[in-house]
């Protein structure tokens, strides 16, 4: 037995003597750590059950996404919070006076665009799905369609601001409302609106590269997680919109 051993240890040294690559075997299972964790430990990685490796990349890749995204969204959710509590100030410090800035907003073109952002946040739920199930050609047609949408927000959102400046609603020595409390009404809404349209177009800067580079290119710039997070970016931005709506354009107003 020993003679057997000794004759096949130099089989062993290949890599010594500048042979081919060795086999090494590696412990694939950790007993202990796997049933503690729920998982299999693979070179110190735990694995769940029932997903590959590569699999697993993948799953954690979205995961990181979506938390950077919601961490984000977070931030930015605490500076929006910050206009809103000067709003909610502004409201109770002077009720009549945001009645009355209220109610020379376009209430139509308002309506209008909160139906145009709507139909975009669908569409770009669309495009998600249609590459999460490998419609590659049909995800970008979603995603231009939201990019069409994104524009004509803006678009319709500049001729308000025209009218604006047309009846002197612009705060300034121009101000044309003498009640008290008007003009900080104003002074919020183009705060918040423009800070919206810059995140409107950042948004629709990404859908275009994603609709761009994904018709393209292929599925790399199509992969359903990535799409995932700007769409939630996207669905973000519509939230606030929605949120913006009422205090702008409903305030002071009675049917």
């Amino acid at each position: 037995m020993a003679d057997t051993l000794a004759a096949a240890h130099p089989q062993f040294r290949c890599a010594a003597q500048g042979a081919g690559r060795c086999l090494r075997l590696h412990a694939r299972v950790a007993a202990g750590r796997a049933g503690r964790a729920g998982g299999l430990v693979v070179n110190g990685a735990v694995l769940e059950e029932g997903i590959d490796p590569p699999e697993l990349d993948a799953v954690q890749r979205r995961r990181v996404a979506r938390l950077g995204m919601w961490l984000f969204i977070a931030s930015e959710l605490l500076f929006f919070g910050g206009l809103l509590f000067a709003y909610a100030h502004g409201r109770l410090s002077f009720p009549a006076g945001f009645a009355v800035a209220g109610r020379h907003t376009d209430v139509w073109l308002g309506t209008l665009n909160t139906g145009v952002l709507l139909t975009s946040s669908l569409l770009v739920a669309l495009a998600v799905e249609a590459a999460a199930h490998g419609q590659r050609r049909l995800a970008p047609r979603f995603l231009w369609g939201a990019v069409l949408l994104g524009c004509s927000f803006l678009a319709i959102k500049g001729v308000e601001y025209r009218q604006d400046f047309a009846e002197g609603l612009v705060p300034g020595p121009g101000f044309v409302l003498q009640e008290p409390g008007a003009q900080l009404f104003f002074m919020l809404y183009f705060t918040a609106t423009l800070l919206h349209a810059l995140h409107m177009v950042v948004g629709i800067v990404a859908l275009a590269l994603y609709a761009w580079f994904g018709r393209r290119t292929g599925s790399d710039w199509l992969r359903s997680s990535r799409l995932e997070t700007v769409g939630l970016y996207w669905h973000f931005v519509d939230v606030v919109w929605v949120g913006l709506y009422p205090l702008l354009y409903l305030v002071g107003r009675s049917w």
